[in-house]
C-alpha cells in the first residue's frame, strides 16, 4: 500500500479512536455496568479513563503532526519569521490561538511541547499555555448565561491580557535552558542537520520516532497526573469557601486562588460550581479567581510540565500565573 494511503488510514483510525473515547466509556459505565457516574467513586474512575485516553491520543496525534511539519519547515525559518514580527503581535496571536483551542491545562501540553521543539520562542508558547485552558467558546457561552455578558467579556479580556502579559514578562529573560534537553534533541531536528533533500518516508520515520520517544518519556506521568486529577475531580469544599473566602475576608481572593490550584476541571466544568459559590455570597472577583486558578493551574498540569520544564522555569510560570490571577480577582472586586 502506498505510504500516503497508509498515512490517510492512520489519520482516520486516530480520529475514530478520539471520537470513540468518550462514547466508549459512557456506554461502559451507563449501559454495561449501570453505575451512577454522578457518584464520587464512579465519576472519578470515568474521568480517569476518559482523560487518560484523550491526552495520550493527543500526544500521539499532535506530536506526530507537528513532527511532520517540522521536517518540512526548518526551526530557523520559524524563528526568523517570528523575529520579523513585533513581540506583542506574536504574543497576541498565541493568546488568540490558545483561546480557540478547546483544551484543558493538561491537554494543552502536547501542543506546547511541539511548539517549543519547532523553534517557536518560549515566551510565545507559554502565552498559548496560559490562554488555552482559560478560554473556549463553550465556556464563554456558559459564563454568559450564568454571570451575564458584561462579566463574561471582562473574563475573556482579562484572560487574554494575562496570557499576553506573562509572555511579555518572560520574554525578557533567557529561559530556553530551563526546558528539558529532549524537547530539542529530536529525530526530526536531526534531519535538517544532514543537509540533504528529505523524502516523505524519512519524514514519516522521524516523526514516528519522535512521537515514540516523547510518549515513552511522559506516558507514566500522564497516568499519574490524570490519576491525581481524578481523585480530586469535582471535589469542591463549598463550606470551606463560604467560611474563608466570603465577602467578610479581605484576603478572600488569595484564599480562593490558592485553594483552587489543587483542584482540576476544565472551564466549562467549573462554571456551575462557580455559580453556586456566587449564589452563596462570594464576590464576583473572588469567583473569577477561583475559576481561573482551577482551570489554568492544577496538580496534574504541574506533574506533566515537570517532565518538560526545569524547576526554575516551572516555579516562575506557576508563580506568575498565580500572582496575575490574584491581581485580576482584586481588580474585579474593586469595580463590582
Amino acid at each position: 500500500m502506498p505510504l500516503l494511503a497508509r498515512l490517510g488510514l492512520a489519520a482516520l483510525a486516530w480520529a475514530g479512536l478520539y471520537a470513540a473515547n468518550g462514547v466508549l466509556w459512557d456506554r461502559l459505565f451507563d449501559g454495561v455496568l449501570g453505575v451512577d457516574r454522578e457518584s464520587r467513586l464512579w465519576g472519578a474512575l470515568h474521568f480517569f479513563l476518559y482523560d487518560t485516553g484523550k491526552i495520550l491520543l493527543l500526544l500521539v496525534g499532535m506530536i506526530f503532526v507537528i513532527g511532520m511539519l517540522r521536517t518540512a519547515v526548518r526551526p530557523e525559518s520559524v524563528r526568523v519569521w517570528l523575529a520579523g514580527r513585533p513581540l506583542p503581535v506574536a504574543l497576541g496571536l498565541a493568546a488568540l490561538f490558545g483561546a480557540i483551542t478547546p483544551f484543558c491545562s493538561c491537554s494543552s501540553i502536547p501542543l506546547f511541547i511541539g511548539f517549543v521543539a519547532a523553534g517557536i520562542p518560549l515566551a510565545v508558547t507559554l502565552t498559548f499555555l496560559v490562554a488555552s485552558p482559560l478560554i473556549n467558546e463553550v465556556a464563554v457561552v456558559m459564563l454568559g448565561g450564568s454571570f451575564g455578558w458584561g462579566w463574561t467579556a471582562g473574563y475573556v479580556v482579562a484572560g487574554l491580557a494575562m496570557a499576553t502579559a506573562i509572555g511579555g514578562l518572560l520574554s525578557r529573560f533567557r529561559l530556553e535552558d530551563q526546558v528539558q534537553d529532549f524537547v530539542f534533541a529530536t529525530p526530526t531536528a536531526a534531519l535538517h542537520r544532514d543537509g540533504h533533500r528529505i523524502t516523505l518516508a524519512e519524514r514519516v520515520r522521524a516523526a514516528r520516532e519522535e512521537t515514540a520517544e516523547i510518549l515513552g518519556r511522559v506516558w507514566k506521568w500522564v497516568i499519574l497526573g490524570v490519576g491525581v486529577g481524578a481523585a480530586i475531580h469535582g471535589w469542591v469544599p463549598a463550606d470551606f469557601f463560604a467560611a474563608h473566602a466570603g465577602p467578610g475576608n479581605p484576603l478572600a481572593v488569595v484564599v480562593a486562588t490558592l485553594a483552587g490550584v489543587p483542584l482540576y476541571a476544565n472551564a466549562a466544568g467549573v462554571i456551575p460550581i462557580a455559580e453556586a459559590l456566587h449564589d452563596k455570597g462570594m464576590a464576583i472577583g473572588t469567583v473569577m479567581s477561583f475559576m481561573m486558578a482551577t482551570v489554568a493551574l492544577s496538580l496534574p498540569e504541574f506533574i506533566l510540565l515537570k517532565q518538560v520544564l526545569r524547576p526554575r522555569l516551572l516555579a516562575i510560570y506557576f508563580g506568575a500565573v498565580t500572582a496575575a490571577i490574584i491581581l485580576i480577582g482584586f481588580t474585579f472586586n474593586l469595580f463590582a
